[in-house]
């Protein structure tokens, strides 16, 4: 495993991220991944060198599964909380209690407050590496927000801040409201970038690339897209696999199965023949060679053979006419 300094903070993160949204998760009926297969995949992870864990309080049916599923895995495999970066987010409604009351959602002084405790509890922790707020609030202020977030810092109960999905502006504006009244500024993201869905969020990227912050995506094989296990049938539509992403996903075409990513995986699957590699492997290399900010893509393997497959992708050097070539076929039809 390579290591890289996580932007602009002190810590070292391996170059790929571990993501645990499929812990405890209940879809269209099916557990993706239940208890047993999670300490597979967390195992596996740290066999590899994978020491940065990313979740998130509402992972898991019940919410709240990932975080303690990883907590007992620490605690029954006695490692060191110090070896491990592990990240949480804050935001959506909480069902840990019933039915969600009026104050457990948002990110409201209250709510984040009663939030960091649970997820530090489940996790068998007294800190948090990284906290993202999952959203933007429309109805919290953003000094608020951060506010509560910088004396969570300053308790120690957090270390860095993060921002997951949001406009351009908004990150901007968190950004000059942590400049201007002297809180701790968000120095992580976690938008939704891959190859195939790199415009979308230009802009937004345009800002952590200006001040510095590190980006770590979420979805990098586009749904599982960018893998080359799909096929597209002769009426534009995806053929998946059974169990597959795309099979258990309404959404799947229309958000992940575009025309330019169709083009994006031609490019991707040549490169990835030419390296005797995989797409999913060269993927995520191209994520990883990003030069305008440091980028550690998150992955979620479903099994402990997909992780190594993806874990791959550190080894691999893309030519500069090979990252160029995917590149290209990303913006050719602009």
């Amino acid at each position: 495993m390579e290591y890289t300094t996580l932007g602009n903070t002190g810590t070292t993160v391996s170059k790929l991220c571990f993501g645990t949204w499929r812990f405890g998760r209940e879809t269209s009926g099916v557990i993706e991944t239940d208890r047993e297969e999670a300490y597979e995949l967390l195992d596996a992870a740290w066999d590899h060198g994978i020491n940065f864990i990313d979740t998130a309080n509402v992972y898991g049916d019940p919410n709240g599964t990932s975080e303690q599923w990883i907590g007992d895995w620490l605690a029954d495999r006695g490692h060191h909380r110090e070896d491990l970066v592990i990240a949480s987010k804050v935001y959506f409604p909480f069902d840990g209690r019933g039915e969600p009351g009026p104050n457990d959602s948002g990110l409201g002084r209250k709510h984040i407050r009663a939030q960091i405790e649970g997820t530090l509890e489940r996790l068998g922790t007294d800190y948090l590496d990284l906290y993202y707020i999952h959203r933007w609030d429309e109805e919290t202020p953003i000094e608020e927000t951060l506010s509560v977030l910088s004396e969570l810092v300053r308790e120690g109960k957090v270390h860095y801040l993060g921002a997951s999905s949001m406009a351009a502006w908004q990150l901007t504006k968190a950004l000059w409201t942590s400049d201007v009244e002297g809180l701790e500024r968000f120095d992580v993201t976690q938008p939704m970038v891959n190859a195939a869905h790199y415009d979308a969020v230009g802009d937004y990227l345009d800002v952590c690339a200006d001040q510095e912050l590190a980006v770590c995506p979420y979805s990098p094989l586009g749904g599982g897209l960018l893998t080359g296990k799909y096929d597209r049938t002769e009426d534009g539509a995806v053929e998946a696999p059974d169990g597959s992403r795309a099979s258990l996903d309404d959404m799947f075409e229309e958000y992940y199965a575009t025309e330019q990513a169709w083009d994006v995986l031609k490019a991707v699957e040549d490169v990835a023949d030419e390296l005797e590699a995989t797409p999913a492997q060269v993927s995520l290399r191209w994520l990883i060679d990003q030069d305008r900010f440091t980028c550690v893509p998150i992955v979620g393997a479903r099994t402990p053979d997909q992780l190594a497959e993806n874990v791959g992708a550190v080894d691999l050097e893309l030519g500069d006419e090979q990252f160029a070539r995917i590149e290209s076929a990303r913006t050719d039809d602009e």
